[in-house]
Parts: C-alpha cells; sequence; structure tokens
C-alpha cells in the first residue's frame, strides 16, 4: 500500500535495475527476498560462470543473476511474446549486465511447439507445452531448442548454473538429452511440476539424474542438482 505505481523499479546493491509488473510482485519476491532457487545449491558458483535460464519470464532470476554472480554471462531463454518483452526491457534497463535474451522455448527437441497461455493473463506465469495441437486462441506457436543445442549455439563447454522453470517440459528437456551434453553442466536448479505418469514426477527425475553420475537434493518441488566430478562443494 505504499504506492499503486505500477511498475514498480526496485534497484540493487549493486545497482541492478528491476522493473516489477505488478501482477508479478509474488514471483519477484520469492526470487530476489526468498532467493528460492539458490537457498539450495549445494556447490559454490564461481566468479564470472555461465548461467543459462530457462523459462526466463520476465527476467528476475536472470538479473538476480547478474546481482549475485557480477561478471557472470547469462542465456534466458522465453517464448511468451509479451514476457519476453519485458525482459528485453529489463536487460535494456541494464547495459553492464551480460544477459542474452532468446525469444524460443526450450524442449526435448528443436523445431515447433504450441503453448497453452492464459490470454486474458497479461504477464503469464503457467505457459505449458500443449499436449495436442490445437487452433484455440489460447495456443500459440513458438520455435524451441533442445538442451544440446542451446549449448551448441552459444559454444558452452562448461554451463556453471542452469536453472530450469518450464511448467512440466523439464522431463523432455533432460530425458532427451545426451549425456555428453549433461556433463557440461555443473549445476543445476529446477522447479518440478508433477505430470500424470511416474516418469514425471521429482523422484523419478532425480534417480534419472542420479544414473548419470549428479548428485540431487530436494524440498518439495524445487530440485538442487549437481556434478561432483566438476563442482566445487560447499557443504
Amino acid at each position: 500500500g505504499l504506492t499503486s505505481e505500477d511498475p514498480l523499479l526496485f534497484i540493487a546493491r549493486n545497482r541492478i535495475q528491476i522493473e516489477v509488473p505488478r501482477r508479478l510482485h509474488h514471483e519477484f519476491k520469492e526470487i530476489f527476498m526468498e532467493a528460492s532457487y539458490t537457498i539450495g545449491l549445494a556447490a559454490k558458483v564461481p566468479k564470472a560462470p555461465t548461467i543459462v535460464d530457462i523459462g526466463a519470464n520476465v527476467g528476475f532470476f536472470s538479473l538476480f543473476a547478474a546481482s549475485r554472480f557480477p561478471g557472470a554471462s547469462i542465456f534466458a531463454y522465453e517464448p511468451v511474446p509479451r514476457n519476453f518483452d519485458q525482459l528485453v526491457r529489463n536487460r535494456e534497463l541494464n547495459q553492464k549486465a551480460k544477459i542474452t535474451c532468446v525469444p524460443k522455448a526450450v524442449y526435448g527437441f528443436s523445431g515447433l511447439v504450441n503453448l497453452e497461455i492464459d490470454p486474458a493473463d497479461t504477464f503469464t506465469t503457467s505457459a505449458r507445452v500443449a499436449a495436442v495441437p490445437t487452433q484455440a486462441s489460447s495456443t500459440i506457436e513458438v520455435p524451441c531448442t533442445a538442451l544440446s543445442d542451446l549449448l551448441d549455439a552459444h559454444g558452452i563447454e562448461a554451463c556453471h548454473l542452469l536453472k530450469i522453470d518450464c511448467e512440466g517440459a523439464e522431463f523432455d528437456i533432460l530425458y532427451s538429452c545426451p549425456e555428453a551434453y549433461l556433463q557440461r553442466i555443473e549445476q543445476m536448479v529446477i522447479e518440478v511440476h508433477r505430470g500424470a505418469t511416474p516418469e514425471r514426477t521429482i523422484e523419478h527425475l532425480s534417480r534419472f539424474l542420479e544414473s548419470r553420475c549428479f548428485s540431487t537434493r530436494r524440498s518439495h518441488n524445487m530440485l538442487w542438482v549437481w556434478n561432483a566430478g566438476t563442482s566445487q562443494y560447499r557443504h
């Protein structure tokens, strides 16, 4: 109740600026004030890390990472046009931050995919891949890329932190990624969205990643993953 301005402009200690639409105050608070993605990290993030943000929305995590890890190179993927426009706006407010914005979804293959969105929502936080293509007004077709192609496109041989929040596509992204590419990733934080089958649960995803020589820990729907062979332990 201190102000009715929309959007609000927040400025971090190191001068990172974050334009926050009123619709997204809750999401901003979770990421910046509760550190919801980074609170469970088990390994240190090195100086000047390479960070990939899948499901970047309007850029809050990318800006949090730029604030928390100065010198980071951040690749932010967001397929929903309205969200992407605000992501670019936030990037433009921070010219010194190294944030690359890409208007694509990340999925199990490269090509095109249909997303279900709420057309009445100004900034959607729940866009998900449509199970069956449809011509409904709530579905949009967007370009998508596989994780392996994403890493190759940017020449990323070592991803120090991969954040995934993409409303259920995390299973397709990771299950279809060749193991050699998974081994390029030192640490992940994944918001897991339970699906209708046993393979689409946080338990199964944890076991899958552990079978690829990662260590995991989880809390509710958050999964933190680290590669013991490449990352520096905090604990």
